[in-house]
């Protein structure tokens, strides 16, 4: 079995590597030639404001007053410049947001694992290209622009990584921070003549990271007076900046100012996904070459903003985030970063028509350079006859569309230069997209074959040994030799196919893995053959009504992952089921409480994603409940212990359950104190910060000091977990577990009762049962057709277990109030790992109950598993195939998840099976002193 095991998780990591090769590589390419404008630039200089975090409704809005929030940046786009939205992409995350603007391509998933802070990939930026870049703000953002860059001309100035707290008095200091910097530093340059000179060249940015918004953001909401407050605080710092860059130079007129922000951010303060008010943000240029307000009198827009914003009468200019690099580079005449796929937005220019055609014209040899490099190392790893090029822009296309512009722009039909221009980007930005799926289908149909011989070998591997469904067969030795050689033979052609053709490694395992796992598929014929003689054995309406049963349950987990409700729908099916097999005859009070139960539990998946309000009354109601629960658990235990015979062993018993409901209090009034003192700005209390940090560690403590009987080890497990849990909860999840567990404790009851209703055991005395002893006792019985429904329940409840207060984008979008009382200040791994802590411990509560319902109903975790890997499997492969790489942004994001929470929830649940036997089974000894009576 250990052979097993190993091929199990080596073929489930290649099958969840894949979709990151298949679909998610990095698009970038080296190798490419700058290309900028060949004519004079309109301004010398640039400064760059991102304010980080803000929305483009809070700073467009008008107060209730009437009054604008942010008053010199309206009378700007007003009076003297151009005004829009620029549209990000998911993940709004700051790092990606900050890539598009300054480097002016979308980032691939791969700087995910950075946790969006370093270059997982070399790239080329605006700033990489100026002659001079100042850039002051945070230690988060500032580094990666300065580390990609050639040379040493891109200046850092950042305030240290403790200031990024949320839980900090007010977090504008930040940009109070940043604003008195950069004024010490022009003061500073005129007694320092080297620094004065450079300042005085021409291609110089000025980048200034405001974070304090989105600090403020997190901490309180965007609709919050603290947020509209730095909204107001930002724009008079903008105001003093402009006047004094202006005053350094003279007036010379010939500086460019853009302001603009990464990403939005959502009503209850979290960003990552693809709301809108997450995806728009706002974009206001003036100053050198850029457009004075243009008046009109209607433009249409899908939304009702202008209305609202009484901006009615002022063309709108809209981007898309990529867009404003190659803006910046124009303005100040450098190259075109060599990776950007964004669009000069002419409209912004205030220039002569000659230099937008010359520009545009930059900007789309610049993309067809990309699209040249892609596709030239596309045909070397191609066989010449199995090679399909981008047709729409051949060789000759290509030179065609280039001697059209270049003919236009002498004759100065310069319109017609600008079309034909934007004709070529879509084109080339549509061939750099197909070269760089080109391999998708024949990858995806690699790891599609080799999953389904997979799911057949391990349903094979059920049958053969863990079933009676199947005598024993010999092996025809000559049989086996010329099957073991024609399998052998086709994988050395494939390898020899990918051999010419010079594919990367990757590409042999996901082509050669289908070979040896239907080698041993093949093999198993007999096998097959008698199953399918004992099928067709049963009746046909049986054969189908399983099936059909099977299928719908797969299709209802799979739908869960889209539609949480469909788990109120499972989950209400569940309540009818002892009636459905008569169960509730011989147990009619389990089988009303199993009823209610989860009709209860099926409430939660209606509620709204967890963390849009806080609500801390409910989380201190459940930690009361608790304490309600166990005092009445601890009142029947002392009942018991009355009755006792070893008295003294049993009262050291119970002191473990007192200290872990004193933890659970304890917790409670961490929660209801941490988030009274956050609201009163008073930052997070030390002692509050130490209790939660060594709740965290003694829990798991306290909880293997506790008997290993069933009910009081489960009870204890949910004392430890809870008092962890509270501390991570905002509202109404923290009643979550408590109604997950009382399901758990009664489905493991009611599964005795199936037993017996089978009559496939004696029914074993729950109140005394062992875990220690149970491992070793046990004479573990084949497998019966009830037990696919035992493990299709657990699947139900492990999927239940995670979308029960929320989905996948509440993670991606999570709300770091979650984590406030073991920490405020910014910390993405910190923050990250106690949220996946905050959605492991349901798991950890379904799996110890499925050891139980294991070890009482005498069946191998082994067999019992396996049927559980065929389930994760089919669903899988459902999600490998509704993988996304286009539409929204959001949807591309979610499809990932999925596949990737299904592949890793068979890796997880080996583990949490492990983490399971451990919990229930094992007992630290320090409680074990003895007595010993004359």
């Amino acid at each position: 079995i250990p052979v097993f095991i190993l091929a199990g998780l080596l073929v489930h990591f290649v099958f969840l590597v894949s979709i990151f090769d298949i679909y998610f590589s990095s698009p970038l390419v080296h190798g490419m030639t700058p290309q900028q404008t060949p004519l004079p630039p309109p301004a010398k200089r640039l400064v760059l404001f991102v304010a980080d975090g803000l929305r483009a409704d809070s700073l467009y809005e008008l107060n209730s007053n009437g009054t604008p929030r942010a008053p010199y940046l309206r009378s700007i786009l007003e009076n003297n410049g151009s005004w829009g939205i620029s549209h990000t992409r998911v993940p709004t995350e700051s790092r990606p947001g900050h890539v598009a603007l300054i480097a002016g391509f979308y980032e691939d998933v791969s700087a995910v694992a950075k946790g969006w802070k370093e270059n997982p990939v070399e790239f080329d930026s605006v700033f990489n290209e100026s002659k001079y870049t100042w850039s002051w703000g945070s230690p988060d953002i500032l580094p990666m622009f300065a580390k990609g860059a050639t040379g040493d001309h891109v200046y850092t100035f950042c305030y240290a990584a403790e200031s990024e707290d949320f839980g900090a008095e007010d977090a504008a200091k930040l940009d109070k921070w940043v604003f008195d910097h950069v004024k010490s530093f022009f003061n500073s340059s005129r007694s320092n003549q080297t620094l004065f000179s450079a300042l005085n060249e021409e291609k110089v940015v000025l980048f200034l990271h405001l974070l304090g918004i989105d600090t403020n953001g997190h901490a309180h909401r965007p609709n919050s007076r603290e947020y509209q407050e730095n909204i107001k605080q930002v724009d008079e710092g903008v105001k003093e900046i402009a006047s004094l860059v202006d005053n350094f130079y003279g007036n010379d007129g010939k500086t460019a100012f853009i302001l603009t922000s990464d990403h939005g951010m959502t009503d209850w303060g979290s960003h990552g996904a693809g709301h809108p008010s997450e995806t728009l943000t706002p974009l206001i240029v003036w100053g050198a070459g850029i457009n004075y307000p243009q008046k009109v009198t209607s433009q249409f827009f899908e939304d009702n903003f202008l209305k609202e914003w009484k901006l009615e009468n002022l063309k709108r200019l809209d981007v898309n985030q990529a867009d404003i690099a190659p803006l910046m580079a124009s303005l100040i005449g450098v190259p075109f970063p060599l990776n950007s796929v964004g669009t000069l937005p002419l409209e912004y220019l205030n220039s002569s028509a000659h230099f937008k055609a010359e520009s545009m014209f930059t900007n789309a040899v610049q993309i067809l350079e990309q699209f040249k490099v892609k596709m030239s190392q596309k045909k070397k790893t191609t066989l010449p006859f199995l090679f399909t090029p981008f047709k729409p822009l051949s060789d000759s296309e290509q030179i065609n569309l280039l001697r059209k512009i270049r003919h236009y722009i002498q004759q100065q039909k310069y319109d017609e230069a600008v079309s034909l221009c934007k004709t070529l980007i879509n084109l080339a930005l549509e061939g750099l997209s197909y070269y760089h799926t080109y391999d998708r289908l024949f990858l995806g149909l690699s790891i599609a074959v080799g999953f389904v011989g997979w799911t057949t070998y391990v349903i094979l591997v059920i049958i053969k040994a863990h079933t009676n469904l199947i005598k024993t067969v010999p092996v025809n030795e000559k049989k086996s030799a010329v099957l073991f050689y024609s399998f052998a033979s086709a994988g050395m052609i494939i390898a020899f196919f990918l051999m010419i053709q010079t594919c990367p490694w990757t590409y042999y395992v996901y082509c050669l893995l289908p070979v040896p796992v239907w080698y041993a598929v093949v093999r198993e014929i007999p096998v097959i053959q008698d199953l399918a003689t004992n099928v067709l054995s049963l009746p046909i309406s049986q054969s189908i009504g399983f099936l059909l049963i099977g299928i719908l349950g797969i299709e209802i987990l799979v739908f869960s992952f889209f539609y949480r409700s469909a788990l109120t729908v499972g989950l209400l099916v569940f309540a009818g089921w002892p009636v459905i097999t008569q169960l509730w005859i011989q147990a009619k009070t389990r089988a009303l409480i199993w009823t209610l139960l989860c009709v209860l539990l099926a409430i939660f998946p209606l509620m709204p994603v967890v963390g849009r309000e806080p609500n801390i009354p409910l989380v201190i109601a459940a930690g009361l409940l608790t304490l309600v629960i166990s005092s009445f658990f601890l009142y029947k235990e002392l009942a018991s212990l009355c009755k006792s015979e070893n008295k003294y062993r049993d009262k050291e018993d119970l002191k473990v359950y007192f200290y872990q409901m004193f933890s659970v209090a304890l917790s409670t009034y961490v929660v209801s104190s941490t988030h009274d003192s956050l609201k009163n700005k008073q930052g997070l209390p030390v002692m509050n910060q130490i209790i939660s940090w060594m709740t965290l560690v003694s829990s798991p403590v306290l909880l293997l000091l506790s008997p290993t009987f069933l009910f009081q080890r489960l009870f204890s497990i949910l004392l430890s977990l809870m008092s962890t849990y509270l501390l991570l909860s905002t509202g109404y999840e923290a009643l979550f577990p408590l109604a997950l567990f009382g399901l758990m404790f009664v489905w493991i009851n009611m599964e005795q009762e199936a037993l017996q209703h089978y009559g496939l055991s004696l029914k074993p005395k729950l109140a005394v049962f062992n875990f220690t002893y149970a491992m070793d006792i046990t004479q573990f019985r084949q497998l019966h057709l009830d037990d696919v429904r035992r493990s299709f329940f657990f699947v139900f409840f492990i999927v239940t277990a995670f979308f029960g207060t929320g989905n996948i984008a509440s993670i991606n979008s999570f709300d770091p109030a979650s984590v406030y009382c073991f920490l405020t200040v910014f910390s993405p791994f910190t923050m990250g790992g106690l949220l996946l802590l905050k959605v492991a411990i349901p798991f950890v509560l379904v799996s110890c109950a499925f050891e139980a319902v294991q070890v009482t109903t005498q069946l191998s975790s082994k067999s019992l598993f396996l049927i559980v890997l065929v389930i994760s499997d089919i669903m899988a492969l459902h999600f490998f195939f509704l993988v996304k790489d286009y539409g929204s942004w959001l949807d591309i994001g979610t499809s990932i998840s999925h596949y990737v929470l299904v592949m890793s929830l068979t890796i997880f649940m080996m583990v949490m099976n492990g983490l399971a036997q451990l919990l229930t089974t094992q007992r630290l000894g320090l409680l074990r002193r003895t007595k010993h009576h004359s």
